[in-house]
């Protein structure tokens, strides 16, 4: 499998990640310009945004729960030659559903659609990992 193909998921989740650190940094921005929040507040630690930045916030810190093992497997299996179509068709499964989940964090934040968006891909990336260390049994 070509790294084009491959990593094709992958690089849609780091851009992602970057479009909500790009929107929380627009977002706190115009805050802070508006008088709306005070950054020395900030600076000692109150929670000083509102809740559509602290969404947004959130939805970017979860790019870095989920995803890190996403990113892992997805690197060993291609650098092992392991990289098959059912974990392409996984990957992107995993990142759909991490597009949506980010897309119901900053809009509605209906946690039962969030939760049920999260499991989907939280059990994708499991199936990743089986069938990426069931394809590494086979050596053994």
């Amino acid at each position: 499998m070509s790294p084009t193909t491959a990593f094709a998921p992958l690089f849609l989740q780091v851009a992602l990640t970057f479009v909500l650190l790009f929107r929380l940094g627009q977002l706190r921005l115009r805050l802070v310009r508006a008088g709306s929040v005070n950054l020395r507040d900030y600076a000692l630690g109150a929670d000083v945004w509102p809740a559509g930045a602290n969404n947004v916030a959130n939805a970017f810190r979860s790019q870095f729960e989920l995803p890190v093992l996403f990113y892992v497997v997805t690197v060993l299996a291609f650098m092992s030659g392991r990289m098959s179509t059912g974990l392409l068709v996984l990957s992107w499964v995993f990142v759909a559903s991490r597009l949506f989940h980010a897309l119901i964090f900053v809009t509605t934040n209906n946690i039962p659609r969030r939760f049920a968006v999260f499991t989907g891909g939280f059990l994708a990336l499991v199936a990743m990992w089986l069938v990426f260390f069931a394809d590494l049994a086979t050596d053994l």
